[in-house]
């Protein structure tokens, strides 16, 4: 009876230690779904700390966390937003993990015959971009227009505008515009919806994607732990499964 006493209270502390298992809390930019969804499997499989994500435009996060004060790692779609994290006292910890490529991208067969950035000021073709005020693929967007000087030519033919990049993809996909400027990597496994008109790199913006830890995490050293794994090999041979560019890369060495 007492060997069958100890056994029911060893299952119990077992249990009840697994229902205390870690949590972490991971802002993400949308257009890094589907590798952190990965990420964070194997980061619970191999450490038993289970990762909650909060997906969103870079920015909208970032406003997110200033108002709650609350959550253990950052993860926006370029480093300008970490910069702006890092000025609010937000992140003192975070690595580089990979690269996000801009490229224009047309419904399949492309309809509207773009070849260049400056075909998206034709008269009639239908221009869908990033929110510049919730996603980094908005802001960036502008600047590559800006750079070309096109902005205000384009913004004529702009018909909407989306909070995430992974909302530009969905429109993409249903043909609602002839154009738009999406990250290349979120386009995986739309092949047979969309096609992909790469920027020359004297016409593009490159942008490094960065993690960095919250100063206001409750989970330091998970929190650090969770920022290396994204950053080490293993997470970024994760990303390179779903279509990104590790960092570094010596073809987009500044």
């Amino acid at each position: 009876m007492l060997k069958f006493l100890y056994v029911l209270v060893f299952i119990f502390l077992f249990t009840s230690s697994g229902w205390a298992k870690d949590v972490i809390t991971v802002y993400c930019g949308a257009g890094m779904r589907k590798p952190m969804d990965k990420i964070g499997r194997a980061f619970e499989k191999k450490y038993g700390v289970s990762v909650r994500y909060n997906y969103a435009g870079s920015n909208t996060l970032l406003s997110q966390m200033e108002l709650t004060r609350k959550g253990d790692c950052y993860m926006p779609g370029a480093t300008m937003y970490i910069e702006k994290a890092k000025e609010k006292g937000f992140v003192d910890y975070e690595k580089p993990v990979a690269y996000h490529i801009p490229v224009i991208v047309v419904p399949e067969g492309n309809p509207a015959n773009i070849k260049s950035l400056k075909d998206l000021i034709k008269p009639g073709v239908r221009v869908i971009l990033g929110d510049p005020k919730a996603c980094a693929i908005g802001k960036l967007g502008n600047k590559i227009l800006k750079k070309n000087k096109i902005y205000k030519g384009v913004q004529k033919n702009v018909i909407a505008i989306a909070a995430t990049v992974n909302e530009l993809v969905v429109y993409m996909c249903m043909g609602q515009a002839d154009a738009s400027i999406i990250w290349k990597a979120s386009l995986l496994g739309t092949e047979d919806k969309t096609d992909i008109i790469e920027i020359p790199k004297e016409e593009n913006i490159i942008k490094v994607i960065p993690i960095g830890r919250l100063t206001f995490s409750k989970h330091k050293k998970i929190a650090k732990r969770f920022v290396d794994f994204v950053a080490s090999s293993e997470g970024k041979n994760i990303f390179k499964e779903c279509g990104f560019t590790a960092y570094p890369d010596p073809k987009y060495k500044k």
